[in-house]
Parts: structure tokens; sequence; C-alpha cells
């Protein structure tokens, strides 16, 4: 029983400790740290680069969760610190960039390595098509010798 507890508390407090939040940057007002951690959770690490620097435990990630404070604390709206991030940044530490012009390869890059895959193996589909083909037309004594070449001694 003591040991169900324990597994239960441990996967109730999992999602807290994912968080990299320390307690030096919380801010004493609920509601500045509720948009500061909303801020926090859209952008990237650029260190790590898979994760919201919300999640991260990388030293720029604090640092930018630091400045998203200090500019909450200033008065600057979540558009604002967005802007200042990506004008900083580019638009790669925002974890959903903005489909434009110059983001169009992030969205894109999926499309174009499954159009990719899909002709390497249409590709490889007909040339293994055509190589048996080309056995079709072999004479008895052909299709032997090429047989025992292959190491399959008559089992065609």
């Amino acid at each position: 029983m003591l040991r169900r507890l324990a597994l239960l508390l441990t996967l109730l407090l999992a999602p807290l400790a994912a968080m990299a939040v320390e307690p030096d940057e919380i801010l004493s007002d609920a509601k500045l740290e509720a948009r500061a951690r909303a801020l926090s959770a859209e952008l990237r690490c650029m260190v790590c680069q898979n994760e919201s620097i919300d999640e991260s435990h990388a030293d720029l990630a604090r640092d930018l969760r630091l400045l998203v404070r200090e500019r909450l604390q200033a008065g600057d709206s979540d558009e604002q610190i967005r802007a200042f991030l990506v004008q900083r940044y580019g638009d790669f530490i925002l974890l959903k960039p903005p489909f434009k012009l110059t983001t169009w390869l992030l969205w894109g890059a999926p499309f174009l390595v499954l159009i990719a895959g899909a002709g390497v193996i249409i590709f490889a589909a007909r040339r293994g098509r055509a190589s048996t083909a080309s056995t079709d037309g072999l004479s008895e004594s052909e299709r032997a010798k090429l047989d025992s070449l292959l190491g399959k001694d008559g089992l065609s």
C-alpha cells in the first residue's frame, strides 16, 4: 500500500519536476507569474532547441526567463516581449514560428522529406521490377550460369 502511494505521489509531482523555473525566479504577483510561465512555454531554448525555456535547465534559458519577467514587471505586453525577443533572436525563438517567406523551410521541411522519401521508394520499386524483367529474356544456359554465379545453383 505504501509503495502504491509513493508511486502515485511520484506520478503526480513529476510534471512539477519537469519545469526548470527556480524558486528565485518566481514573481510575487501571481498574475504576472502566470503570464511569464505562458510566455516561457512559447519560447524555444536556443541551446536545447526542442524545449521551451520553461522546461530547459540551460543558462541561456534561465537568462531568457529572467528577461521575460523583468519586461513583464516593466509593464510590457506579451506581444511586446515576443516582438523584442524575435527582433533579438529571430523567428526561431518561437516554438510556433509564423508562416512567412523567411520561415517557409521550417514549415515545409517535413513535407519535403515525405516527398523525397516517396520518390526514393518509387525509384527503388521501379528499379527492382526492371532488374527482374531483364532476367526474363535469358536463355536456359544463361539463366543457369547466372544462378550459379549468384549461388542459387538452379533454385530459380
